[in-house]
């Protein structure tokens, strides 16, 4: 395999005489069926997504059975259009990376099937890649189809993002705060003990008629509104200063609209909105510097679908400045589910001599450091 044994580098440096390693990607946890090529873990040269959000939408959320025959529809094309877009061939590829948890077993099929069928026939290795860990690896992508020219710049102005770190991982199944070891390596001290915060987030904008997907509905109308209008709790998890519990924020948001409702007093979602979403923030903050400053750390980051939400990324860019913190974070586009950040992270395990067999399976369940 050519792997450096008699050479100390790190995952992610390499020798200017090695090969490119190329991933072919594929992402299928949920509903958006994407493929991506990415370049030695750091330069995304395609990341194509073709999503069901406008399918999805008037179900108010994501139909199981509705993603998996849409997967099996778009897959080849999207594979073959991320190809194409990176301007390379089946036979440049050095390894498939896919996803094999967590998410919706039928659609994860879809893609691990498509992985296992052209690692096969193409005899390349196949690599399965955790979801969540695809997600923190997104923060490793310095450059990406589309990109704007004034990010590259402001990225140049902090170190390049490494092991160890402190990351926060918001979505709408999962809420934790990890510290990064190294590469696909994770300690979590701190997780949601009920609703994770995208959860929340979708939970509330259909109860205020915002609909789906809650996440980005939230963010657009709390722009319009007073963060401070509505004081709802910010809940602490006792003696777990690094957990969290939304459940507490949702059923208070809940319990204000009913009243409203039985009272016959007006509802102005936009102030709803942004109180909700402040709390929430406030939360995610708080905890995310406690960590990286009381575990000593200088860089952190986070990820997820909840990563694009704007406000808390002002919050943690204004928190991490007061703190003299490195602050990272993905693009949006590698916020939402894309096959990039597959690409970076399945570029590390292969790094590290990792390989799945014909045997590898979906696994809707898979916790964040299993394998």
């Amino acid at each position: 395999m050519g792997r450096r044994a008699d050479r100390q580098n790190k995952p992610g440096e390499r020798d200017m005489e090695e090969k490119d390693i190329l991933i072919l990607a594929i992402e299928s946890s949920c509903d958006e069926t994407a493929a991506a090529v990415v370049r030695n873990g750091r330069e995304a040269l395609s990341n194509v997504i073709a999503s069901q959000i406008a399918l999805h939408t008037q179900f108010g959320g994501v139909v199981p059975e509705i993603a998996s025959r849409k997967h099996i529809e778009q897959i080849n094309q999207v594979i073959t259009r991320a190809l194409t877009e990176a301007g390379v061939s089946l036979s440049d590829i050095t390894a498939i990376g896919v996803t094999y948890g967590p998410g919706l077993v039928g659609a994860l099929l879809v893609g691990v099937a498509a992985a296992k069928a052209i690692a096969y026939a193409a005899k390349k290795p196949l690599i399965g890649v955790h979801h969540i860990e695809g997600h923190v690896a997104a923060n490793f992508i310095t450059s990406y189809p589309g990109q704007l020219s004034g990010r590259s710049a402001l990225a140049s102005a902090k170190p390049k993002l490494e092991p160890p770190f402190v990351c926060l991982i918001v979505s709408g199944g999962h809420t934790h705060l990890v510290i990064v070891k190294d590469y696909g390596e994770f300690e979590i001290i701190g997780r949601t003990r009920d609703d994770a915060a995208g959860e929340a987030f979708d939970k509330v904008a259909r109860a205020v008629g915002l609909g789906y997907p809650g996440g980005p509905k939230i963010d657009q109308a709390a722009r319009e509104g007073n963060p401070h209008a509505i004081k709802f709790p910010r809940a602490k998890v006792e003696g777990a200063p690094y957990d969290f519990s939304f459940s507490g924020l949702k059923s208070a948001v809940l319990n204000h609209i009913n009243h409203a409702k039985m009272t016959g007093e007006a509802i102005h979602v936009p102030d709803l909105a942004a109180s909700f979403q402040n709390a929430v923030v406030e939360a995610l903050v708080n905890r995310a510097i406690l960590a990286a400053k009381e575990y000593g750390y200088d860089k952190l980051a986070i990820a997820g679908g909840v990563a694009s939400n704007s406000a808390l990324r002002a919050a943690m860019i204004e928190a991490c400045e007061e703190n003299h913190l490195y602050f990272y974070y993905p693009a949006p586009i590698l916020c939402t589910d894309n096959a990039a950040m597959i690409g970076a992270a399945a570029y590390y395990e292969y790094q590290k001599g990792i390989r799945h067999g014909w045997d590898l399976n979906a696994v809707p369940n898979l916790k964040l450091g299993e394998r």
